[in-house]
């Protein structure tokens, strides 16, 4: 029954082998099924080969009789009384034409130098193999065993066995005058068989099976035949001793297996030694069984027994055994070679295709062994070198069979189907190790035929190994059946290393299939890039990006690829776009500022507190309008206008000035995501259309925005009564008419609380210092209760009285200020100027200096300003001559009246009556002393100590002292 493609072992539907419909046959292969479990095939334990070399020639005019195996050896006996030596491959080394008439029995001794056989003839014949040595000897009756001496060659004594059909049991011994026969055993009928092991001599006559001890001149046991046997002339009985101890019986349909324990031992030359007749051998039958066929030979098989079945058929019987001569009819089966244990259980079964098996009776066979150690069988094979050869003997043919070996068992494995147990015994040691190349390609092709694709792919690394060939082999045999996803995560990247052409492949099949897209990824990310050409792959993804197969996994792998080929602008398109988080490290790492300008919602998505301080940063090479744009186009309208609202702002507290032209965007954008900050937006900026915000703010209605706005715009009695009747909040209102400064709007404020009571009593409070408490008292209508009406009236008249002795306060200040400054003046304006030619630069210079030290000291640097302003027009008050015309100083007062200075001195004495005018000198240095006195004791003083008078106005009595 083929197997149904699964998708848990490849890819379902892509096999390009035609999937034939089985519905139809379940029913059918249900039942074979169940067959096949009843006859499960047991595996051989034994493999065979027609022996080739010359015997099919030497068959061909002749028929095999007989056979014996030696440790170098075969000796093979006919119907026409030769011997033919051959070695193993069946080859001819040498013949001994010994009888006249059909051998019956060949032995040779333990070393394989000498070889005995007997005939119908009567005669028995010792041949040496490697000497001219022969010997004969006749009994005149058909002799029918032989056995020589195992020691034949070493001892001067030269015995052997033989019997016939006389019913004498002849030991031949070498004596000083020549060779004796002993008759060992007589009276119960012809010899059928006899076999010599050390100093133990087993026969077979027709009464049963005796042991002879010849060491000890004794018979040890008797056994009898078994009941019911055909006669031992018609089916004859086979003796083997399967070591020193256990002795095999093979007769008619009986098996049975002695055991015999002796004392006996042998010197290194073979004698033996002799020991008391007290120390007896034990003997004990420690198997025995019927089988359903007729044994034509048995031999040791390790630890079981391999045994020449004859299957007799329907009518079989004695009749089948009344004639030797062949069957005419053709109706005999072929022979079996059985393995069975010491209990009867088979262990193998093996039919022979023996040439002319239909014509042959049980007698005709016979089965040899080649000598070996019993005890070398274990684990259920052979150790190498001691494997047992068989020898299967029918008058036209020889076949070997042999156990089979490791490879043996792996082959029979194969050939079944049971390809993980002979890959599992190869890996066990078994077998050669270039056995696990071909279990693995057999193992391979088996697994692909029944379609299991991924247990094929994970059994590659164990079955390829590091085969560079092997590997690329199945990559593209993969790839031909469209499997090679599956076989992908198995590629070797190095030890081997394949060629870039595998790996080129292997990605471009994980491309072809959504489904493996995110294989496509892993093997991306985890093979080395130096392994493969990524410019192939490329061309084979790009390709599929304006499909519907398109996957995040796909463009990630992708991405990759042009990350491996420094095709970074592209990558960064496709990370954007699969919005990973570590794009703002990509573009710094890779320098990407540029290419950011396309991908700007993608950014802010992925990362706002990122993307806008990076947006914003790089403002030259992505402009505001370039942002606002592509957010205002995306398809996420609810995001992108949250997104622009973050970014407008940062940029606003970056630069107000920057987005100007989205200030009325921004009025929105905060009254829908922060309006908190609406207002301090709307008192920071100078660029957005107060209409528009207005209508927003009215929309949204945020009352103290719409307050701000409609202040701004002029319209404060409306914005009042927002005020009043919407926020009515009274203290908020009296702040805004008090910065309005704007007499009506007291009015309007007045006007509209007068309908509520409770602003009334607030409002009374507020008025101390801008409008008269009486006026609203006198304007209240008259009814009008006023909450709390007697607190308010407290407060107004205790803050009146504040405010009334913080004003009396503040006026006399104001008055100590006036008359301080007053009698500052007073003192200043008494003093006079000299404006002397001789001294003007110096007087400079000293003005200059004092104006500088004591630049409270006005009035002093206003004297130059004052000749232009006195008074007779720039002429002397006493002699009324012009300035110019004289070249005298002249002399300055406040009082705007100027004077030469000598006029000045004349008249000054003439007046007082005192002696003649101070020098120049004097009056230089008064005039120019500007005075600094606090009173006017101090000028007293200061005139007085001097001894000099001071000089006056003589026209003006403000500066009569």
């Amino acid at each position: 029954m083929s197997p149904k493609a699964s998708s848990e072992n490849g890819i379902e539907g892509n096999d390009e082998r035609e999937v034939q419909s089985q519905d139809s046959e379940e029913d059918e292969d249900e039942d074979e099924q169940e067959e096949g479990d009843e006859e499960e095939e047991d595996e051989p334990r034994l493999k065979y080969q027609r022996m080739g070399g010359s015997v099919p020639l030497l068959l061909s005019s002749d028929a095999a009789s007989c056979i014996a195996v030696a440790e170098r050896m075969i000796a093979l006996g006919t119907h026409d009384g030769a011997v033919h030596i051959l070695d193993f491959l069946g080859n001819q080394v040498k013949e001994f034409p010994a009888h006249i008439a059909t051998v019956n029995d060949i032995s040779f001794d333990l070393e394989g130098e000498y070889i005995g056989s007997c005939s119908d003839d009567g005669s028995v014949v010792i041949n040496g193999l490697f000497t001219d040595e022969r010997m004969k000897f006749e009994y005149h009756r058909p002799m029918k065993a032989i056995a020589i001496d195992p020691y034949y060659g070493r001892k001067s004594s030269r015995r052997f066995v033989a019997g016939g059909l006389a019913g004498h049991l002849y030991l031949n011994t070498k004596k000083w005058i020549g060779y004796r026969d002993q008759v060992l055993h007589s009276g119960e009928g012809p010899i059928h068989a006899v076999k010599w092991r050390r100093s133990l001599i087993a026969w077979a006559n027709d009464a049963g099976v005796k042991v002879y001890d010849i060491a000890n001149d004794q018979r040890i046991t008797y056994i009898e035949r078994p009941r019911g046997s055909p006669r031992p002339e018609l089916l004859l009985p086979h003796l083997v001793w399967q070591d020193d101890t256990f002795l095999v019986i093979g007769w008619g349909t009986s098996v049975k297996i002695a055991s015999i324990k002796t004392d006996q031992n042998n010197d290194t030359n073979g004698a033996y030694r002799h020991i008391t007749m007290s120390s007896m051998n034990q003997v004990d039958i420690v198997a025995s069984f019927q089988t359903s066929y007729y044994i034509s030979g048995i031999s040791p098989f390790g630890d079981s027994l391999v045994v020449l079945a004859y299957i007799p058929g329907e009518e079989d019987g004695e009749k089948e055994f009344s004639s030797s001569i062949p069957s005419c009819q053709g109706n005999a089966q072929r022979p079996e070679v059985r393995v069975v244990t010491w209990n009867n259980d088979e262990l193998a079964t093996d039919a022979l295709p023996v040439h002319g098996f239909e014509h042959y009776k049980a007698k005709d066979y016979s089965l040899a062994h080649a000598p070996f150690s019993g005890s070398s069988y274990a684990g259920g094979q052979w150790t190498a070198g001691d494997e047992p050869l068989y020898y299967i003997l029918s008058p036209k043919d020889v076949v070997i069979a042999k156990p089979r070996d490791a490879e043996d068992h792996i082959s029979w494995l194969l050939q079944h189907g049971w390809h993980e147990k002979a890959l599992a015994a190869v890996e066990a040691g078994q077998g050669r190790s270039e056995l696990l190349d071909e279990v693995g390609s057999r193992y391979l092709d088996h697994l692909i035929v029944e379609r299991k694709y991924a247990e094929a792919a994970s059994l590659c690394p164990k079955l390829l190994r590091g085969s560079a060939s092997a590997w690329e082999r199945w990559v593209f045999h993969f790839a031909h059946l469209r499997q090679l996803p599956v076989l992908v995560p198995y590629i070797p990247t190095e030890n081997p290393r394949l060629r870039d052409t595998a790996y080129e492949v292997a990605l471009v099949a994980l491309a072809t299939s959504p489904s493996f897209h995110k294989d496509l990824l892993f093997t991306v990310k985890s093979w080395p890039p130096v392994i493969y050409s990524t410019l192939p792959v490329i061309s084979a993804v790009e390709p599929q990006l304006n499909t519907s197969s398109v996957t995040d996994a796909l463009k990630e792998a992708l991405a990759e690829l042009y990350v491996i080929d420094a095709q970074y602008e592209k990558a960064f398109a496709l990370y954007a776009d699969l919005m990973k988080p570590d794009l703002f490290d990509f573009i710094e790492k890779h320098n990407l500022h540029d290419a950011t300008r396309e991908k700007v919602v993608q950014l802010l998505m992925i990362d706002c507190k990122r993307a806008v301080p990076l947006l914003i940063q790089h403002r030259d090479l992505i402009t505001p309008s370039e942002v606002v744009s592509q957010l205002l186009d995306s398809t996420s309208s609810s995001d992108s206008r949250y997104l622009l609202h973050l970014y407008l702002q940062s940029l606003f507290e970056t630069n107000p000035h920057t987005g100007r032209d989205f200030h009325d965007m921004q009025v929105e954008l905060y009254a829908d995501y922060d309006p908190k900050m609406l207002l301090p937006f709307l008192r920071s900026s100078q660029h957005y259309t107060l209409e528009k915000a207005y209508e927003i703010c009215v929309r949204r209605d945020l009352l103290r925005e719409q307050v701000f706005i409609l202040g701004r715009m002029g319209n404060s009695k409306q914005a009042l009564a927002v005020i009043i009747n919407k926020l009515g909040d009274i203290e908020e209102a009296l702040e805004f008419v008090s910065t309005q400064q704007d007499d009506e709007l007291w009015e309007e404020l007045i006007r509209q609380c007068l309908h509520k009571p409770e602003m009334v009593g607030v409002l009374l409070e507020h008025t101390v210092g801008n409008l008269d408490p009486l006026y609203i008292v006198n304007i209240v209508p008259n009814g009008l209760e006023i909450p709390r009406l007697r607190d308010h009236l407290v407060k107004i008249i205790t803050d009146y009285r504040t405010e009334t002795s913080l004003r009396h306060g503040c006026n006399d200040i104001l008055k100590a200020d006036c008359v301080n400054l007053l009698i500052k003046y007073y003192k200043e304006a008494r003093r006079a100027i000299c404006l002397s030619n001789e001294d003007a630069e110096a007087r400079v210079k000293r003005d200059d200096n004092r104006a500088s030290q004591f630049s409270e000291r006005g009035p002093s640097m206003k004297t130059m300003g004052v000749k232009s302003k006195t008074r007779a027009g720039g002429r002397c008050c006493v002699c009324f001559d012009s300035f110019s015309i004289q070249n005298v100083s002249v002399i300055v007062f406040f009082c705007c009246h100027a004077y030469h200075l000598t006029c000045l001195e004349d008249s000054t004495h003439s007046v007082n009556g005192e002696g003649p005018a101070p020098s120049r000198d004097s009056v230089s240095y008064y005039g120019y002393e500007n005075g600094d006195a606090e009173d006017d004791e101090e000028d007293e003083n200061e005139g007085t100590s001097s001894g000099v008078p001071r000089m006056r106005c003589i026209l003006c009595t403000t500066a009569a002292g």
